[in-house]
């Protein structure tokens, strides 16, 4: 699925910007080959296989690319088969590993490559974006980020609605380095204290779709069309 949105670009966001993503992102991975090389170790242990999680998110311009984090969950399965509940399979490694957002860091490859930028709306699932508005729909006018405005403002503690009000807030303030490196500095802020990292209540945050399911904001009938629709999209990806 393929959005198109050309927002104008003033010479920081044309020029500038992807080339310090690159070049920051290459900097970072060399200089944390020794922490990725053991969380890779411990992770394989932890998880019992591959310490690795891809999963395909919707970049700019609503094309699908496949983001990389360290696994966080186990594969643990109930005696059918089926995979138990998220809260069942975050174990103490992966609980750590969201507390320090150490599990971001296989991201900075996806910047290397120019699927994410260092700053920008952060990718959401598929599901999610189905369920999205034509407004809110204007975060994918733009390349997607590790961290951005809503990550800085409360980030998994945020409604979903506000959430996606700080995403348009970042692209209509207009992108800036300014703007940019203050929210990299609070967002290192952020992760020292370790705030806002899981939603109060809840071990992982709840798909879009299922907040308005939950909230009253959407009927079954459509929560389970569009379902549907984001399954098609991705398997047409994967085509």
């Amino acid at each position: 699925m393929h959005l198109i949105g050309k927002p104008e670009k003033n010479f920081y966001e044309q020029h500038i910007k992807r080339m310090l993503d690159f070049i920051m992102a290459l900097a970072a991975l060399v200089i944390l080959t020794p922490v990725l090389l053991l969380l890779t170790a411990a992770g394989t242990v932890a998880m019992h296989g591959n310490p690795f999680f891809s999963q395909p998110r919707p970049g700019k311009g609503g094309r699908i690319f496949y983001m990389v984090k360290f696994r966080t969950m186990s594969n643990a399965k109930d005696g059918l088969g089926n995979l138990l509940p998220d809260d069942k399979r975050l174990n103490k490694y992966g609980k750590f590993l969201r507390s320090t957002s150490l599990d971001e860091l296989p991201e900075l490859w996806n910047i290397v490559k120019g699927e994410l930028s260092l700053v920008g709306p952060r990718p959401q699932l598929t599901r999610d974006m189905v369920f999205m508005n034509a407004e809110q729909m204007r975060r994918y006018e733009v390349r997607q980020g590790l961290t951005g405005l809503a990550q800085v403002n409360g980030r998994n503690n945020l409604l979903w609605e506000e959430k996606l009000e700080w995403d348009l807030k970042y692209i209509d303030s207009g992108i800036t380095f300014k703007n940019d490196l203050k929210i990299i500095l609070k967002t290192i802020s952020k992760v020292f204290s370790r705030a806002d990292i899981a939603t109060e209540g809840m071990e992982t945050a709840e798909d879009f779709g299922d907040y308005l399911l939950r909230m009253g904001k959407v009927e079954k009938e459509t929560y389970d069309r569009l379902q549907q629709e984001a399954k098609k999209i991705l398997e047409a990806e994967c085509r």
